[in-house]
């Protein structure tokens, strides 16, 4: 009984489920910014030219060289794959520009995060009001300016 105690003050610790909750909250995001790099960012990289290097490659054996060469030269990926050995190096290239972009907007967000958390550092905090003393010592001040 007491490793299910145990356990059960483990899983409740605050780091455990800020932990989860990060999780739950980055897999739901990466969803959100592999949509905005497919539909949106590639589609005006692709405006630029030749953008969908996907798929590109080189056969590397006799069977997908053939299989190419007889489809007119230009054979999808998939098919080359089963025709035979193919580098598929276009298919590297959108993943690690995939990459970049991510990587990019995750530094942009952090640097949002960092700024915010300055200036929420940065304000100044109120003067403090007077003590009971000093409030005191002031009445008394009116006091005898009102008398004179």
């Amino acid at each position: 009984m007491g490793l299910l105690k145990e356990f059960k003050e483990f899983a409740m610790k605050g780091n455990v489920m800020d932990m989860a909750v990060g999780i739950i909250i980055g897999g739901a995001f990466g969803g959100i910014v592999q949509s905005f790099i497919k539909d949106v960012i590639m589609p005006i990289v692709g405006m630029a030219g030749k953008a969908d290097f996907s798929q590109q490659y080189i056969p590397l054996n006799e069977g997908a060289k053939k299989a190419v060469e007889a489809a007119g030269g230009t054979l999808p990926l998939e098919e080359a794959r089963t025709a035979g050995s193919v580098l598929a190096w276009g298919n590297f290239v959108t993943v690690f520009i995939n990459f970049l972009i991510l990587a990019f907007v995750i530094f942009m967000m952090i640097k949002i995060m960092n700024n915010m958390r300055k200036k929420e550092a940065a304000a100044p905090a109120p003067p403090p009001g007077p003590t009971p003393d000093q409030k005191l010592l002031m009445e008394i001040r009116d006091a005898l300016k009102a008398k004179a």
